[in-house]
């Protein structure tokens, strides 16, 4: 979610409201990969790069191929224009995904390797920054995390919500509760226990402090 998304959420929460029931309304007689694409294809024509790696994940999951996305954006082409479906490709292409593999197999491991790759730690924020008990809406490159400081230790989630997976803003952090503004799934900070909406908990992600600083993998 853009910044101004996030704005205009606590700016005008009732209306930002009514305009995410409006979305989920106007495509209730879609299936989850038709209303997948569209987004996806939305948001090639946005020219909107975030919104573009939060869909297309997404439209993935709802099942569709790496061909459905091409032909999704191909076909389109008399709105997008080819120069944004070129713009595009190359994001897709970054993002390594391996339901494209078959088209990118020189750049993905190999999957037969018998050396399994090993996950890497990156900083996101430094721990002094925080204090005991707090909680913080920590973006990183493409991801957002919520971090809560418990005295040396850390515990990460994904801002990721495992409902339909669009991030959490940080207006929805309140007393250690995440809500969902999109179909207010609330969780519990503390345990990453879905409390209402749902039955998905929030994903833990792997966290340590090292070096004054907090890492995840």
């Amino acid at each position: 979610m853009s910044k101004a998304l996030d704005f205009l959420l606590q700016a005008r929460p009732e209306a930002m409201q009514a305009y995410f029931s409006f979305l989920k309304k106007s495509g209730s007689h879609l299936d989850a990969k038709t209303a997948a694409l569209i987004s996806v294809i939305t948001k090639v024509h946005a020219k909107t790069a975030n919104g573009l790696r939060q869909y297309l994940p997404r439209a993935l999951k709802a099942g569709a191929s790496a061909d459905e996305v091409i032909d999704a954006l191909l076909m389109a082409m008399p709105a997008l224009g080819f120069s944004k479906i070129v713009w595009a490709i190359d994001i897709i292409l970054d993002m390594n995904l391996s339901e494209f593999g078959h088209y990118l197999k020189e750049n993905l491991p190999d999957r037969n390797a018998s050396t399994a790759p090993v996950p890497q730690w990156r900083s996101i924020f430094d721990v002094a920054a925080l204090a005991d008990g707090e909680t913080r809406f920590v973006k990183n490159g493409c991801e957002a995390y919520y971090v809560l400081r418990d005295g040396e230790r850390a515990q990460v989630y994904s801002a990721r919500c495992p409902h339909r997976d669009n991030i959490i803003p940080e207006s929805g952090c309140a007393h250690d509760t995440l809500t969902c503004p999109f179909h207010e799934w609330k969780f519990d900070l503390k345990t990453g226990r879905c409390i209402a909406g749902g039955t998905k908990p929030v994903t833990a992600v792997a966290a340590k402090v090292e070096a004054g600083k907090i890492w995840v993998q």
